[in-house]
């Protein structure tokens, strides 16, 4: 089972305060992905900060997203 994330927040440094169902606090860093296709746009820091909450994951205003369970399990407890 996964747990859906309920809250995004853009942090600086390429860095999002992911908020889960449970209620448990992660920092995922987007920088390591900033090479590799449609994520190379959020490079645009404008663009990353875009990001926001779609169903049960999040999503950037280019439809670049990532999944939830890639998300927790790459992120860290803060």
């Amino acid at each position: 089972m996964y747990l859906a994330v309920i809250d995004v927040e853009p942090l600086n440094d390429y860095k999002l305060l992911l908020t889960f169902e449970n209620g448990e606090k992660r920092i995922f860093d987007v920088s390591p992905y900033l090479d590799k296709g449609i994520f190379q746009e959020l490079k645009n820091e404008e663009k990353f900060r875009t990001v926001r909450v779609s169903f049960d994951s999040i999503e950037w205003c280019n439809q670049a997203d990532l999944d939830p369970e890639f998300l927790f399990e790459k992120s860290k407890a803060c």
